[in-house]
């Protein structure tokens, strides 16, 4: 009679100088674990709560400005370097790796910095102020190496990825040569004042603009006209292109809302960024394009999924006044903000993320607590311990005051609907409602 025998060694499976772990033979039949669900059940619910118990997104804060921090850039290659510029006309670059200040002038500009923007290709900078200047600057001189003047106000500065041109707004969007005394395009469509401009970084011909008559502009530079133009109801304030899907962008508006627009067909939004109590000042796209910061003058900073509605967090500090720039750094580990406090503040994007290199149980272990937040996280217990935040006193008032006059305007946008003959006060989606019209 034949026998056929299971044989295993166990240096197979034991690491050699050490006899601590030992691979363990599992049946995975689910009829073997009726227990399984509640098991894990519990392990995402305690990986939920030790989340939130460990959550400290506050890192650091980088003082030296004597005035409001109006403007930061940040360098497209550079991880370490953060360009901001104050309200007293210094410009500094910090070094946010040692958390002190690299270079700095004092007088850069008469006046308050509106713009600050990084070259891709070299280590120069440029800055635009309310003197009527564009200067552009080096680490290796306090002095400007090239200064351009104006014939208005400047409020934005952008920097083309390839080419060595950058745009400004002011009344007009003006586009330069750096190898040039004077703006080599200027294009203009009727607003009085535009407050902000971006380049595309992928189609990096086109860039887009947001003025004070509650317009958003798109142009093309092989083009001598503007491409198109959206009206919203209240003003946008400023706005970004999603690094990773070449159409789309995200502004940001004065109705405490963000919307992502679609350049190709912008009649609609194609998601609405809600949870702000105030005008949002400023956005920007995480390098994935997966998430998006906005700072805000309800003095918050939030951060959300490119594709949800509502915030996945939200950051404040008792001392923090209202937050006029915010960054995503190029690594997508960390938040930076510059507030009307003179301070620019760094944070974790991830609150509760540690920090430093990980040993691989260690991190199989949080991958293994994340698949299962993710697996649970629609149950009651779980939601409502992953959505929980404490927010200042101001906020969660203004917040609960909002929700009662939405909730007002429903129900009397309902009542004259049933009172009215049909078909006269139609439904408008929310995506569509701010949207007032779009030119071309």
């Amino acid at each position: 009679m034949k026998i056929k025998a299971l044989s295993r060694s166990a240096g197979e499976y034991t690491r050699e100088r050490s006899n601590d772990i030992h691979k363990l033979q599992r049946n995975l039949d689910p009829s073997l674990h009726p227990f399984e669900k509640a098991r894990e059940y519990t392990r995402a619910l305690n990986a939920t709560k030790l989340e939130r118990m460990f959550a400290k997104p506050f890192i650091a804060s980088l003082t030296g400005h004597a005035d409001g921090v109006y403007c930061m850039a940040k360098h497209p290659k550079d991880l370490q370097n953060l360009i901001s510029g104050s309200g007293d006309g210094e410009v500094r670059v910090w070094r946010l790796s040692e958390q002190q200040t690299l270079w700095r002038a004092p007088n850069a500009h008469k006046g308050i910095v509106r713009g600050v923007c990084a070259f891709p290709q070299l280590d120069n900078f440029i800055s635009v102020g309310v003197d009527k200047t564009v200067k552009i600057w080096s680490l290796d001189s306090d002095e400007p190496v090239n200064t351009f003047f104006g014939k208005s106000v400047f409020n934005a500065v952008d920097h083309h990825r390839e080419e060595p041109w950058f745009a400004t707004s002011g009344n007009d969007v003006e586009i330069w040569d750096v190898n040039r005394s004077e703006p080599t395009q200027t294009f203009s469509w009727g607003a009085d004042t535009i407050n902000a401009v971006k380049f595309n970084q992928t189609e990096t011909n086109i860039l887009a603009s947001c003025g004070t008559d509650r317009t958003i502009t798109l142009y093309d530079l092989r083009s001598s006209t503007p491409l198109a133009k959206l009206v919203m109801q209240l003003k946008t304030n400023a706005l970004a292109w999603n690094p990773m899907e070449a159409f789309n962008f995200t502004a940001a508006n004065e109705d405490h809302n963000c919307y992502t627009f679609d350049m190709r067909k912008m009649d609609r939004a194609i998601n609405v960024l809600k949870d702000h109590v105030s005008a949002v000042l400023d956005v920007d796209y995480s390098p994935t394009g997966e998430e998006i910061v906005t700072g805000s003058y309800d003095r918050s900073i939030r951060i959300f999924r490119a594709r949800e509605g509502h915030s996945r967090d939200v950051y404040h500090t008792k001392r923090m006044q209202r937050i006029f720039c915010v960054k995503y750094s190029m690594d997508n580990k960390y938040v930076i903000s510059g507030s009307d406090d003179a301070n620019v503040r760094l944070w974790r994007a991830n609150a509760s993320e540690r920090m430093g290199s990980k040993d691989t149980r260690e991190r199989t272990h949080l991958e293994y607590n994340e698949k299962l937040k993710n697996r649970y996280k629609h149950l009651p217990e779980i939601r409502r311990i992953d959505k929980h935040r404490h927010v200042p006193r101001a906020i969660a008032k203004a917040s609960r005051t909002k929700k009662v006059m939405v909730q007002s305007r429903k129900v009397k946008e309902e009542n004259l609907r049933k009172h009215s003959k049909p078909g006269t006060v139609p439904r408008v989606a929310e995506r569509k409602k701010n949207v007032v019209g779009v030119a071309k």
